[in-house]
């Protein structure tokens, strides 16, 4: 692991961060037990009485549909942030590293990507994620990258670059907006929260400081500014 204190990182979350609407909630609330159904279960996963881990995959093995019938339908329905190509782009000319975190399945989100920044690029971006079990037949699963209650536990990913020495220490943002994105939410030096979204409700009850964001043009803001002056990073956190 090569870095330096003035690397700068950014970790960001896919569905509902970086996708307009969340593709997993679309696939349950249109093709699964609908949206009634899995608002107990979000609930019950925001208040700790459900693991995200039990409670998504409940979601999940709700929709009928085939591994190809779901990428079809995802490709047609599900809309990336119209501000993120151009934070993509701008990121790889600037040498910022951008990884995404997602609880989500790589297969779908390489999908979304390539619909949107192109085959080339989809098969280079760095994910991190869940994947997918399919059977000849089409029927398909979860397969989850640990065995945390998450299913996905972000932090662990982020944690190694955080428990480096000073000198050695990237500086780091996390881009979220729900569920998932609770173990990671405390793990860098700067948090972006979207707007109205889950996130924002459990920072305030944990009282984890956070920049709100609607779309990728406000994180590409803070970002320029920090790579620009990277004090400007404590400055926005405190914010």
């Amino acid at each position: 692991m090569t870095t330096n204190k003035q690397q700068l990182i950014v970790f960001s979350d896919f569905d509902g961060t970086i996708t307009v609407q969340d593709s997993n909630d679309y696939l349950t609330d249109n093709h699964g037990f609908g949206y009634d159904k899995r608002m107990v279960l979000h609930k019950q996963i925001l208040n700790g009485t459900l693991s995200f881990r039990d409670g998504f995959k409940q979601m999940l093995d709700s929709s009928k549909l085939t591994y190809e019938e779901c990428l079809d339908v995802l490709k047609k329905n599900i809309a990336i942030d119209p501000h993120f190509s151009e934070f993509y782009k701008w990121c790889l000319d600037n040498g910022i590293r951008l990884v995404i975190l997602s609880s989500g399945m790589e297969p779908f989100i390489r999908a979304l990507f390539a619909v949107y920044l192109g085959e080339d690029e989809a098969k280079k971006i760095e994910i991190v994620s869940n994947g997918i079990d399919v059977k000849p037949d089409g029927k398909w699963s979860i397969v989850y990258h640990d065995n945390s209650h998450f299913g996905h536990d972000k932090s662990l990913t982020i944690r190694p670059y955080a428990e480096l020495s000073e000198d050695e220490r990237p500086l780091m943002v996390y881009c979220g907006d729900g569920t998932s994105d609770l173990s990671a939410a405390k793990e860098t030096q700067l948090l972006f929260a979207k707007k109205g979204r889950d996130l924002i409700t459990y920072c305030k009850r944990e009282n984890v400081p956070y920049v709100e964001f609607e779309t990728f043009a406000d994180i590409h803001d803070c970002v320029k500014q920090i790579l620009a002056d990277p004090s400007k990073l404590k400055t926005l956190a405190e914010h």
